[in-house]
């Protein structure tokens, strides 16, 4: 069976020294390869099919059949990593506390151990969005936090 640790390894040399990162390498039962990527900025198809090529170049089918699968961790994809949580520095998400509880708010801190939410409060007939009082979350506090998906009216 192909090793997660060889393919994270071979993914994260071909995207070191730009902004792109791998947030998860995951190999299934029958060799099913399933990398998700993410970027400081914005992801490209174009860098998915470069990571694929390199990735499936650098492994031989003769040897071990695989499938393999490049993404960008989209915005069903929870956050993995700090650095996911940067990118969305003052943008809205929605978490899914341990506890079972949900906030969505616009993430306006976060650190190593923490972050800072601004709650999002619904008000009035129209249901529009007001902000409303901060609240610090330990990230042992979370089960996951995604991208809000926004809709303009």
């Amino acid at each position: 069976m192909i090793k997660e640790k060889y393919i994270r390894k071979l993914a994260e040399h071909e995207l070191e020294g730009s902004d792109n990162y791998v947030v998860e390498v995951l190999v299934k039962s029958g060799n099913r390869i399933m990398v998700f990527i993410d970027s400081d900025h914005e992801i490209s198809v174009d860098v998915c099919i470069a990571l694929s090529r390199k990735i499936e170049g650098s492994l031989d089918r003769e040897e071990e059949d695989f499938e393999l699968m490049v993404s960008s961790a989209g915005l069903d994809h929870p956050f993995r990593m700090l650095r996911q949580y940067k990118k969305y520095l003052n943008r809205q998400v929605n978490v899914a506390l341990l506890d079972g509880g949900k906030l969505s708010g616009i993430l306006t801190y976060t650190d190593e151990d923490h972050i800072i939410i601004k709650k999002l409060i619904t008000k009035g007939k129209h249901k529009t969005l007001e902000e409303g009082p901060e609240q610090r979350l330990q990230y042992k506090e979370i089960k996951e936090t995604k991208p809000a998906v926004l809709f303009k009216k």
